[in-house]
């Protein structure tokens, strides 16, 4: 969805070449996401362009949705869920003049309203009121869990239900250009955002506070924390080379601060015990001095433990 799921996609199963073979050929991919499939989907065919099951994605996309989506590869898969990948970046197209079912241009679009005398002041004015932190509610068919079953599944079955509006954070919301013709008004805006938050609501509360309905005709996310379209690369070439963005070492380096460790340390850490502290606050990997990453550690009191050990001492 618009909105990344926290949860991540991991499936593992048996591997031809073993537990070696999945470091040597594990890392991150930053796929470009074509329009028309699910996350899924992109995943399904991943796995064939690797020759593995054990891929998979943090956070999903919408089908309609377009741009920056990260898989995990191999042992790889394990940083997923550890990636801090809490601001998300969108390139938009916001349609005033009607609301959908599903808040987007793929549901039924209904209640034309007349925009003659919206302007593009009252536009950004409106739009004020989405910036900074606020309530928002999420589309109906967003992959949120209500009593155990997806909201979009409920929604396909006409069940009736209601979801809790969030806090979330919009730290950009900038209109970068305007059409109006075949009594639609039609944005092209930027959004810089908390994960969580669903650029279709947005369009669907622009809409209602505009008194026009609103829904997304066009959504391509540009950049997921420290990942963004310049490092991404089209599926389709990505199925015909099969090359990762990233090796498991690069990954680690490029996606978390980092602290150096001696042999003793890495000996220690890979064998499950924990290294002294060094004041490095949240999750940060411990690489040794040849630039392999070793583990990744939280700091709690005296202690810097692993809450992954990405070589072990078996695979060392």
């Amino acid at each position: 969805m618009d909105a990344d799921n926290t949860s991540t996609d991991h499936t593992s199963t048996q591997n031809t070449g073993g537990e070696n073979r999945s470091i040597a050929t594990a890392g991150l991919v930053v796929v470009d996401k074509p329009g028309g499939i699910t996350s899924h989907d992109v995943v399904a065919r991943c796995r064939k362009a690797f020759k593995t099951r054990r891929i998979g994605h943090a956070g999903t996309l919408d089908p309609m949705a377009t741009g920056v989506l990260v898989l995990g590869v191999e042992r790889a898969t394990k940083l997923l869920g550890l990636l801090s990948l809490t601001t998300k970046s969108y390139e938009a197209t916001i349609r005033l003049g009607a609301s959908s079912d599903t808040d987007d241009a793929e549901g039924v679009v209904s209640g034309r309203a007349d925009i003659t005398g919206l302007t593009p002041e009252q536009v950004t004015d409106a739009i004020g009121a989405f910036v900074g932190e606020i309530d928002q509610v999420p589309a109906t068919v967003s992959a949120i869990k209500v009593d155990g079953q997806r909201a979009h599944a409920l929604a396909r079955q006409g069940t009736e239900f209601e979801l809790n509006s969030r806090r979330v954070t919009v730290t950009r919301f900038d209109v970068v250009d305007h059409r109006i013709a075949d009594g639609w008004f039609d944005l092209d805006v930027v959004v810089d955002c908390s994960s969580g938050t669903y650029i279709r609501s947005l369009a669907r509360d622009l809409g209602s506070s505009l008194g026009v309905g609103g829904h997304l005709t066009a959504l391509r996310r540009t950049a997921v924390g420290p990942f963004d379209l310049d490092q991404a690369t089209p599926l389709e070439q990505i199925e015909q080379h099969g090359e990762l963005t990233f090796d498991i070492d690069r990954a680690v380096a490029v996606a978390f601060p980092h602290r150096v460790i001696g042999p003793d340390e890495s000996e220690a850490i890979s064998q499950g015990r924990w290294l002294e502290p060094v004041g490095i606050k949240g999750v940060h990997a411990a690489i040794d001095e040849n630039g392999r990453a070793i583990a990744l550690l939280q700091e709690k009191g005296k202690r810097a433990g692993s809450v992954m050990v990405v070589r072990p001492a078996t695979l060392r």
